[in-house]
């Protein structure tokens, strides 16, 4: 379907209930269909931060499904790489409240069972919580991102794979098996929150208030929208060219039908994207890094000003090589100085660069 709906204002429950309900969501379910709602919930931060899912939009779903009498509702995320960190997620979040409110399940997709589906020379591993959905709803954020420039639809579906899939995504590169998972896991409908997400960072740190809130059935072309709101060209972001040639979907063009409600609450200034991430990265080597160490060193040398001499050597390619330098992270341990951890805090690495 190439249409686009989107609602501005700034009451995102009722904005959610009044999309879905505009975009006729209850025709396509039953009361016996089982619902799995998946949240961007990548850090342990509020919403009002610009990098985890405004959790109004999560219960304004709740509340639109069991007023169409669908009660069968889990909420399932698997947040960063670590153990807790889902559920210091949901607890900060508020998600646990919505589960207690509205008697629905709250799930770690660390917990499931990981299921293997084949894609042209891939083999990828899934949660069985969001492939056994009769009806997936994906809820992500349109925010920044420090490696693929932008996170939205496509790239929130890694938290539906288990933490050593996420690891291996890295080393593989991201763009190929985002744009696989897109393509062998696809949700039945897209709710993007683009309330104030940060157009910088994944972590949050810089919202950027858009008041607004988009729903679609099109990954792919929900992206493609929204790169182009952050002032990008959809083909500039990797994942997403690739997902369109694997056939997960279509680029906006100029017969995508865009559905507006009151545009009158729209912002007066359009947001601008930042260069800081580009910049940073100038001091940085990094091989196959996954995107939390990867993100708390960018946020570490934009929150500091003891900038390195040297390139900080960063990721699992490094991974059992001896080098002179400084690294960061467990896998650069060969390094002459290194700050530990899996991954290391920003503070941590604040600190390190700071001695």
């Amino acid at each position: 379907m190439s249409k686009i709906y989107i609602n501005y204002g700034s009451d995102a429950q009722a904005m959610t209930r009044a999309l879905m309900d505009h975009a006729d969501i209850a025709s396509m379910l039953n009361p016996g269909t089982k619902v799995v709602i998946k949240p961007n919930l990548v850090v342990s931060r509020t919403a009002d931060d610009g990098a985890t899912t405004h959790p109004e939009i999560v219960e304004g779903i709740v509340a639109y499904l069991q007023a169409h009498d669908i009660h069968d509702i889990t909420i399932a995320e698997g947040a960063w790489v670590g153990e807790g960190s889902t559920s210091r997620a949901f607890k900060k979040c508020g998600y646990y409240d919505i589960g207690k409110k509205y008697g629905v399940d709250v799930i770690d997709t660390k917990n499931d069972r990981a299921v293997d589906r084949p894609f042209r020379d891939m083999s990828l591993r899934l949660c069985e919580t969001p492939l056994n959905a009769d009806f997936l709803i994906n809820v992500p954020v349109l925010k920044g991102h420090c490696q693929t420039n932008m996170t939205c639809c496509l790239k929130n579906l890694k938290g539906c794979i288990p933490d050593s899939e996420k690891r291996r995504y890295h080393s593989l590169g991201l763009d190929k098996p985002i744009a696989a998972l897109g393509t062998v896991l696809r949700p039945h409908l897209h709710i993007i929150d683009s309330i104030c997400g940060d157009l910088t960072f994944e972590e949050g740190g810089n919202p950027v208030e858009s008041n607004r809130i988009m729903l679609g059935f099109d990954p792919v072309l929900l992206d493609s929208y929204g790169a182009r709101l952050m002032g990008y060209r959809p083909d500039e972001i990797g994942h997403l060219r690739l997902a369109q040639q694997y056939g997960a979907g279509e680029f906006v063009d100029d017969a995508t039908e865009i559905i507006e409600m009151n545009a009158e609450n729209k912002p007066k200034t359009a947001p601008v994207r930042s260069s800081i991430v580009k910049r940073l990265a100038s001091y940085i080597d990094e091989d196959s890094a996954c995107s939390a160490c990867y993100a708390n060193l960018v946020f570490a040398l934009n929150n500091t000003n003891r900038k390195p001499t040297e390139k900080l050597k960063i990721g699992q390619g490094w991974r059992g090589k001896q080098c002179e330098g400084m690294g960061i992270g467990n896998c650069v341990s060969g390094c002459s100085r290194h700050v530990r951890g899996c991954p290391p805090t920003a503070v941590d690495i604040i600190d390190f660069l700071e001695e």
